[in-house]
């Protein structure tokens, strides 16, 4: 596949290319599959964190196409990590349904960026959904003993049953997806403190997760080094 306009940017970036190879694949519910690959590697040569993600190239029609996805479990000492992917309409999910142990792909890392904070706080305020889950897996995973506070929304009911690694200390809310989000937006906005030594971390369709980077700067007055906001998708 020839590769377009983006990858040079990433390439002049400082973006590094790898190949990941498939080893076995899971479903996951309904509407998710998990693939376990081996690095190629990426886990020997790039500095592993929380929510580490990478660029996969798809052939979207012959013209390539990329997306993000964030490591799930990886495992330096084999090289070999997970992916998880929806399976809807797209090129992505069309190679993530035919795709068996042998086949490869493409990968960048250029432009993940994420350390949790030190010293570690007492309380996190997650919010996320369906797309963010691995990462937000992720976050709980290096929490350590800091309590979370998860938020997750849902477009349809067999999300609420994918994995969420909440812990005795954690408390968990599934919110359905209505009124474009603005559900999920408000049901934040009114249970969130300003929290002095809490940390924030956002990560929801990109229109939502707007808001609630507006909630937290001018409604809270949350200093950005005490927060992480990402949009994960968007819905236009």
């Amino acid at each position: 596949m020839k590769r377009n306009w983006e990858a040079l940017v990433l390439k002049a970036l400082g973006g590094r290319d790898f190949r990941l190879t498939v080893l076995s694949t899971e479903e996951v519910g309904q509407h998710y599959r998990r693939l376990r690959v081996n690095g190629g590697g990426l886990l020997e040569s790039c500095e592993l964190h929380p929510t580490m993600w990478i660029r996969l190239w798809f052939d979207n029609d012959g013209r390539p196409h990329q997306r993000a996805y964030t490591l799930v479990d990886p495992d330096p000492a084999s090289g070999r990590f997970s992916l998880e992917f929806a399976l809807h309409d797209g090129c992505a999910a069309r190679w993530a349904t035919t795709a068996a142990p042998g086949a490869t792909i493409l990968a960048t890392v250029q432009g993940s960026g994420f350390h949790w904070p030190q010293p570690s706080p007492p309380h996190v305020y997650v919010v996320g959904d369906a797309a963010s889950l691995p990462a937000v897996n992720s976050v709980l995973d290096a929490a350590g003993e800091t309590a979370a506070t998860v938020w997750l929304e849902y477009a349809h009911e067999g999300e609420q049953a994918l994995p969420v690694r909440v812990r005795p200390q954690d408390s968990l809310t599934w919110l359905p997806r209505e009124d474009d989000g603005r559900l999920l937006v408000r049901t934040v906005e009114a249970a969130l403190p300003s929290a002095e030594d809490a940390f924030y971390w956002v990560a929801a369709e990109a229109a939502s997760t707007r808001a609630l980077a507006r909630h937290l700067r001018k409604s809270l007055g949350i200093d950005k080094h005490r927060m992480s906001v990402l949009g994960y998708w968007s819905a236009t």
